[in-house]
């Protein structure tokens, strides 16, 4: 067993998530978020301040919803840069812009500490059950070095290259989400309006060409009223699609299909849905529909005989 303690900054969603899984496998966390009462209910060592966990820890990880808080976790006055001695491990778990990465990767290299930005996917649930998906941007030996961190949390590892290359990973997956679950609650709300049995409508559709992870695991819920609520927001969804081309113009690549998604959950977000989960852009498509509401408002949730 490791018996290093691992620092952990931003203890939400995602971050309270793993941190339970990382205290439920027997290491020691020392947890800092805004809201303290979030590191007690994850399990973790509370920690008064964001140089209290530099200090006091090797490895540190990072679970904070954008650059912009990233990086005044890192620059601010009582930030990482100003307390990280060398040799420590620094991983951003955040969906984070790649040029901020790559640029505060440069800073704490000069510094003796390695920076490696993880993408995870798999949301709430595998964050849950230890399952995420990481894409991990950095130094492969550092990397292989984290294998004690990243197994309480994750199924699958996968080193992507150099520093930004995970969060870039993260930014292209996100995209495709965002397209597919935009994609699909539109096609739903159509299907209801033209009276179709929805349940019927995921069979023929997930035995097609239209086949996705939405139709697939998202929607047989939502028809029953079952918006699998903990996960990514609808303003995250937002900032997440924004990031996406922000990075595609860095890499000067014609981003063509953005507009959607980018209207969906914006509309989302100005219908007052935006901190909700993201799968709620259905219903912010059926207002614009004429009120439409793919279930009739008894929640059941799959399995339920009744």
């Amino acid at each position: 067993m490791n018996t290093q303690t691992i620092g952990f900054i931003g203890l939400g969603n995602m971050g309270g998530r793993m941190t339970r899984c990382l205290v439920d496998s027997g290491l020691t966390v020392l947890g800092y978020d805004t809201d303290p009462e979030r590191a007690r209910a994850a399990g973790a060592q509370l920690a008064d301040s964001i140089g209290q966990v530099a200090v006091s820890s090797n490895v540190i990880l990072l679970s904070l919803p954008d650059s912009k808080v990233v990086e005044a976790v890192v620059e601010g006055a009582d930030g990482l840069l100003r307390h990280c001695r060398e040799g420590q491990t620094i991983v951003d778990l955040s969906t984070a812009a790649a040029s901020s990465t790559m640029r505060l990767s440069g800073l704490f290299a000069a510094r003796g500490v390695h920076y490696i930005d993880a993408g995870i996917s798999g949301g709430a649930a595998a964050a849950e059950k230890g399952a995420l998906t990481l894409m991990v941007g950095g130094d492969a030996a550092v990397i292989d070095g984290l294998n004690w961190v990243f197994g309480p949390i994750s199924s699958k590892v996968f080193h992507m290259g150099d520093s930004g290359t995970g969060h870039t990973t993260k930014l292209l997956n996100n995209f495709l989400n965002a397209v597919s679950l935009a994609a699909t609650a539109e096609v739903m709300v159509a299907g209801k309006k033209a009276g179709l049995d929805l349940h019927r409508l995921l069979d023929v559709l997930n035995s097609s060409s239209g086949v996705n992870f939405a139709t697939q695991k998202r929607f047989p819920h939502i028809v029953d009223g079952d918006y699998l609520e903990g996960g990514l927001t609808g303003k995250l969804m937002s900032k997440d699609v924004v990031l996406y081309i922000e990075r595609a113009r860095e890499l000067g690549v014609a981003s063509l299909n953005a507009s959607g998604p980018l209207a969906s959950f914006g509309l989302q977000v100005a219908l007052g849905y935006g901190d909700q989960i993201s799968n709620k852009v259905v219903d912010a498509i059926g207002d614009m529909s004429g009120g439409v509401r793919l279930h009739d408002g008894t929640k059941k949730r799959l399995g339920d005989s009744t």
